[in-house]
């Protein structure tokens, strides 16, 4: 793959063979970012365990405490009261059967992240599928779910490769606001060890920024 002449400078900045510390990695990640835009900070964090088995998957929700600089929008499958109650808390849309044929015929997708009481998801479960990866929390307190979205609430899943992918802020964050979400992110995952994962559980950790060379964070420094 060709990559462009920022990004080969940027490059040069990094040393591949090096695990470096939390600290160093994200100052380095900041440096080397090249587009002119606020580029997010992500996390890419491979696991020793084997999400084929169920007892191995690696899943759940964390809060972080800067956000993650990017504004979710948040759609509600909620009636009456709940459906009021999810408007007043700040979700951007909220709907009920009436949202199928928007979804499944008009390919709207203007949202970011579903949350629906339990008597929806019969609605939600017939959109299953087409949801994906943005079908999220199911509650009936909408007003927490939806403050826990906009506040920086992500979810973190295994891939098949047993990777996970996340964001933890933008550049403009700074050193000390990525460190504090890396790290929040990072106990979060470690107290979500399976019981069944044997070995070392912490394979490689990778951090990058949108279009930016990925740098190597040593996994055996990172702690609860």
């Amino acid at each position: 793959m060709k990559r462009g002449k920022k990004y080969s400078e940027a490059a040069k900045l990094v040393d591949s063979t090096m695990l470096y510390d939390a600290a160093d990695a994200i100052d380095l990640v900041q440096k080397t970012s090249t587009t002119k835009f606020d580029a997010t900070v992500e996390a890419h964090i491979r696991l020793g365990v084997d999400s084929r088995h169920a007892d191995q998957q690696v899943r759940g929700a964390v809060v972080l405490p800067h956000g993650t600089g990017k504004t979710v929008r948040v759609l509600v499958f909620a009636k009456g009261a709940k459906a009021e109650e999810a408007l007043a808390a700040g979700a951007d849309f909220v709907g009920a059967e009436d949202l199928i044929p928007k979804i499944q015929n008009d390919n709207w997708f203007d949202f970011d992240v579903v949350v629906a009481t339990p008597d929806m998801m019969g609605v939600v479960g017939r959109l299953g599928r087409v949801l994906g990866p943005k079908a999220g929390t199911v509650t009936m307190d909408v007003t927490k779910a939806i403050n826990d979205i906009k506040a920086g609430k992500i979810e973190y899943r295994l891939d098949k490769t047993n990777i996970i992918h996340v964001p933890v802020g933008k550049v403009s964050f700074g050193s000390e606001k990525l460190a504090e979400n890396f790290q929040t992110l990072m106990s979060a995952i470690i107290k979500a060890k399976p019981q069944a994962a044997k070995g070392q559980y912490m394979k490689s950790v990778v951090l990058t920024t949108t279009m930016g060379p990925g740098v190597k964070v040593n996994p055996a420094k990172i702690s609860e």
